[in-house]
């Protein structure tokens, strides 16, 4: 049987390519300048030390928890957070750490009416401290909550499946090539790679890159972006 055209021969539109769009959080949303400079106080290292140990850290592969073993061997975060709180010491991020661009760029996706996540490797606190923010968002994933973190395809399919749209009309954003950018791809995901952050600025890979929707600076642009993209 041939189907038959719809009334008065109009054009049925197709899906926008771009349905939903997920953040990483930490240095894509949240600045964490101060949240490291906080734990070098913690540690009685010079900030700038910390912060200069930690890009070498990160430059050679190793990750963040890295710099703290390096500072002070056999380093137990979950113990040292638990002192930092009986201290008065924040663990977390809040409002003054939010990056300026975020929230005014969450909000013009979300006029478009696309469907607006946050989902990132944190811990279980990190739910209430985003929550907190009052950003312009359908959803909070947070790694730690959800049970599965970065890069496991199962954390991206968790993004696709809460947003109930397919994988390819996803665009996840973040900072970190390894992380962000090739496992989100892997899965069939669009991606937009940040340059912003120690992450941002020290990993490289043209090839990655490459693949990505788009390269950011900030995410000021982003909306006009991904509306332009939008359009049949």
């Amino acid at each position: 049987m041939t189907p038959h055209p719809p009334a008065g021969g109009a054009r049925v539109p197709s899906p926008r390519p771009i349905q939903a769009v997920f953040f990483d959080l930490g240095e894509t949303l949240i600045n964490e300048g101060e949240i490291y400079g906080r734990w070098a106080d913690w540690l009685g290292v010079p900030r700038h030390t910390f912060l200069t140990k930690l890009g070498a850290i990160l430059a050679t592969g190793g990750g963040h928890r890295d710099v703290f073993e390096y500072f002070r061997p056999g380093f137990d975060l979950e113990a040292e957070q638990k002192r930092r709180v009986e201290a008065g010491v924040s663990n977390g991020f809040g409002v003054d750490d939010l990056y300026p661009d975020a929230r005014a760029c969450l909000r013009a996706l979300r006029e478009q009416g696309l469907y607006v996540g946050i989902a990132g490797n944190q811990p279980v606190e990190a739910a209430e401290q985003a929550e907190a923010l009052g950003l312009d968002t359908d959803v909070i994933g947070i790694s730690d909550v959800w049970g599965v973190e970065k890069p496991s395809p199962e954390f991206f399919e968790r993004c696709a499946q809460i947003a109930d749209v397919l994988p390819d009309r996803v665009l996840y954003v973040g900072d970190r090539i390894d992380n962000d950018v090739r496992p989100a791809i892997a899965f069939g995901m669009k991606a937009a790679f940040l340059r912003r952050g120690p992450w941002g600025h020290i990993q490289e890979d043209a090839e990655a890159l490459a693949a990505c929707l788009f390269v950011l600076d900030d995410l000021d642009g982003l909306p006009d972006l991904v509306a332009r993209h939008n359009v049949p």
